[in-house]
């Protein structure tokens, strides 16, 4: 087959690949179960309620926050912007769960913030009241403290691509700096805006280990439950078929709402932003809301996690976490490799093909990032367990051995579900590389002799190794702190930090779970750091 069909062919098999667990969740909820009947008379109810209330109150925080912080650092000059604009992009390298367990020891009846007001007011145990963490109301400020970011990295990009011409129109209408943000600025970047809330609602909507921790019924929880206390996959499958309806429920409203209205630029004159100097109280105040989610979302976690690991650590911190380090790592690493081959090929076959079909397929193979861990795990688990006994029963007839679980239970499906979850986030990284190679060079590859292989390997990798490495890098620290599909299709014996945090933490040995959540924070802080100097970059680029 030439090459350029090879290319072509790509997007239908991964497409196929990546629609094969939704499909197997959505046919396998269509089989009768009495288990859902009684979910449905008892707590699904209480799933529907809280799922919604927490995607609300995350879609709310989220947007706040990465907004409000990526429009102060973009275009505001307050002390210590250069630094904040990087630093806001930490808390990504800590998961919300991490934060959960962090901040339950942190703020518990006995630990040491309300043992400190005792002493200091000289209270009894019930004479006073203190917010309760493990609620409704702590899981939403656990995500949002995490999630954030990816509101404001692509806020701060839409806002730095924005025309100085359209703010200085604003300004000569006599608008005040915020009436042109709220009037101009931001609409002209629903678009990112509304991307970077999808992607917070769709880890919020995928969150397993916070939600269980703080004992908030969800749809992810009650998938859970129904597979390894119940062992019921069906009662699973339609939960899960409930949970992607939802996602798609709040992805058609976004679209929906946008109507006909265009958000792209009718001007291409772009100059430096102009910038408005702070002073006084407004200074302060913006650095307060710029510091004050990055001490919620990484600083203080991590002080409290050094502090508790020092005085209290698990006691296997040796051999053991390296040996769960290295399959953390090795996973991630595994994944990050193959998803990044894997969107540059989609994203070649892209450039190269002018049909729609092509594009519809590089589309529909990027929709697993809108489908929760929990919800593709199950759609693997199915198909998977099938091909098992139907090898085990032709091996049991023909030779009389049983073969047992072959890929059920093995690194592949675990891999395979990350590569469906995470395809999305490096498929977008790649695509925006591309883009800023002009066609001119293909073209001129063409006329030298060069077929679309030569072209690649000599003018496109080199032009994209960043891209490249900022999409391996998002996809193996999302992989690191990924939870749901882990506690799924993990092998036997084959445990990872995140879920031997979450052992830890659901015996409620918080000090002793602060070892493997801080190695987590510590393993992803690095392509975090990495990832923050790329936007520094890119900042210092623009200016130029």
């Amino acid at each position: 087959m030439p090459f350029r069909d090879r290319f072509f062919l790509a997007p239908a098999v991964i497409c196929a690949l990546v629609a094969t667990p939704i499909l197997a969740v959505a046919l396998h909820g269509l089989a009768r179960t009495d288990l859902i009947t009684h979910l449905a008379n008892t707590v699904l109810p209480d799933y529907i309620a809280n799922t919604a209330l927490l995607a609300l109150g995350v879609m709310i925080g989220t947007g706040v926050i990465g907004v409000g912080t990526a429009w102060l650092v973009t275009m505001c000059r307050f002390p210590g912007r250069g630094a904040l604009e990087w630093a806001l992009v930490l808390p990504l390298a800590a998961p919300a769960y991490v934060l959960a367990y962090t901040y339950t020891n942190f703020l518990e009846h006995a630990g040491p913030v309300q043992e400190l007001l005792r002493q200091v007011f000289d209270l009894g145990p019930r004479d006073y009241w203190f917010p309760e963490v493990r609620s409704l109301g702590g899981a939403i400020v656990m995500l949002t403290a995490t999630l954030f970011p990816y509101v404001y990295l692509l806020a701060r990009a839409a806002f730095i691509e924005q025309s100085v011409c359209v703010i200085e129109v604003s300004r000569t209408l006599g608008h005040s700096p915020a009436r042109a943000f709220l009037r101009v600025a931001l609409p002209l970047a629903r678009p990112a805006i509304a991307a970077g809330v999808a992607l917070a609602l769709m880890e919020t909507l995928a969150d397993y280990g916070t939600v269980s921790y703080f004992g908030v019924q969800t749809f992810t929880t009650g998938i859970y439950r129904a597979i390894f206390s119940f062992g019921d996959r069906v009662a699973a499958a339609q939960l899960a078929t409930g949970l992607l309806a939802f996602v798609i429920l709040i992805l058609a409203l976004e679209r929906f709402s946008r109507g006909r209205r265009r958000f792209d630029h009718t001007t291409n004159t772009h100059r430096a932003l102009p910038g408005y100097r702070l002073t006084g109280w407004k200074a302060w105040g913006a650095v307060l809301a710029c510091v004050l989610p990055v001490i919620v979302g990484f600083l203080l976690p991590t002080i409290l996690l050094m502090q508790m690991t020092a005085t209290g650590g698990h006691k296997l911190f040796g051999t053991r976490y390296l040996m769960l380090t290295l399959n953390s790592v090795t996973l991630a690493a595994i994944t990050a490799v193959l998803a990044v081959a894997v969107s540059l090929l989609l994203a070649y076959a892209n450039r190269l093909s002018k049909d729609q079909g092509t594009r519809i397929l590089t589309r529909l193979a990027a929709l697993g990032y809108a489908v929760p861990g929990s919800v593709i795990a199950i759609g693997i688990l199915i198909p998977f367990s099938i091909v098992d006994r139907t090898v085990d029963d032709a091996a049991r007839g023909l030779f009389g051995h049983s073969t047992g679980l072959l890929v059920t239970g093995t690194i592949v499906a675990l891999v395979y579900a990350y590569l469906v979850r995470f395809l999305a986030v490096s498929l977008q990284t790649a695509e925006a590389g591309l883009t800023k190679i002009t066609p001119s060079m293909d073209q001129a590859a063409r006329v030298l002799g060069h077929p679309p292989r030569a072209t690649l390997k000599r003018v496109h990798l080199p032009m994209l190794r960043s891209s490249l490495l900022t999409a391996g890098l998002i996809v193996f620290v999302d992989v690191m702190k990924e939870l749901p599909a882990t506690m799924i299709l993990r092998p036997f014996n084959f445990d990872t930090l995140a879920v031997q945090a979450h052992n830890l933490a659901a015996d409620e040995r918080l000090t002793q779970a602060s070892t493997p959540a801080l190695t987590i924070v510590a393993v992803g802080l690095l392509p975090v750091i990495i990832l923050s100097r790329q936007i520094a970059k890119s900042r210092a680029g623009h200016r130029g």
